[in-house]
């Protein structure tokens, strides 16, 4: 069974960003829908796989980062530049694991897919 998980890292203090908050949405002919939603632990992970049975189709991380920011004192700007991060993403082969992890700052962000 495949499944996706993500971690986030924050280039900009060279640590894992901790209690950040995610939500995972798949997109559908209807709309978005909320498939879970969690927090990063101390290590920049969530504690469990965001989800466990991967199907093919388009889905959304939301990344909550600029509560994040703010509670690690970085300096933004009011409002953030990035309060919210976006990545949407397509899954073709759902019996492979997807790891959608993101390296942030203040001021940009990068992804990629990791397995």
């Amino acid at each position: 069974m495949a499944q996706l998980s993500t971690h986030v890292l924050d280039t900009a203090r060279g640590t894992p960003a901790g209690d950040v908050a995610i939500a995972l949405h798949r997109i559908t002919d209807t709309g978005r829908l909320l498939l879970a939603s969690t927090r990063t632990n101390a290590d920049g992970r969530t504690n469990e796989p965001l989800l466990q049975d991967l199907q093919s189709g388009i889905y959304e991380l939301t990344f909550h980062t600029g509560d994040y920011f703010l509670r690690t004192n970085a300096v933004v700007t009011d409002p953030a530049f990035l309060d919210q991060i976006v990545i949407r993403f397509g899954v073709a082969d759902p019996v492979s694991n997807y790891h959608v992890p993101l390296l942030l700052s203040p001021y940009g962000y990068s992804t990629y897919r990791g397995s």
